[in-house]
């Protein structure tokens, strides 16, 4: 139960664009609105169409941020990054909001369609 929670709040702490962050990267928002980047299921921003160089730069700083997260909390779990990044992911695929695009395991970016349910792999349980 520790573990699920640390979870949610470390994907609360690495979702973006948040209101505050929202202000500070507004290209990386648009960019998310229309689809060019996206969440992926291992926790980190991908690309679904390469968006232009400062959304690049935007994604690169978020994603070390993440990763940087994602060892802090491995270590005091005894887990890999890796596995944190994964539940993680499971946790920002549930706020992709209609619209954005999102990547899966299988390595497809899809877009979220209005009526469309949250995705939810089914490792995520």
């Amino acid at each position: 139960m520790r573990l699920s929670l640390a979870l949610t709040v470390l994907a609360a702490a690495v979702a973006t664009p948040s209101a505050a962050s929202a202000q500070s990267y507004p290209e990386m928002a648009a960019a998310r609105r229309s689809g060019q980047v996206g969440e992926r299921f291992d926790g980190y921003l991908g690309y679904a169409v390469r968006p232009p160089a400062v959304v690049q730069r935007q994604v690169s700083a978020i994603n070390i941020r993440r990763r940087s997260l994602y060892v802090a909390l491995a270590s005091r779990r005894r887990v890999t990054p890796q596995a944190v990044g994964i539940a993680t992911g499971c946790e920002l695929l549930k706020s992709v909001g209609v619209g954005e695009s999102y990547m899966l395991q299988d390595g497809v970016w899809r877009r979220r369609q209005p009526g469309q349910g949250a995705p939810s792999p089914g490792y995520c349980g």
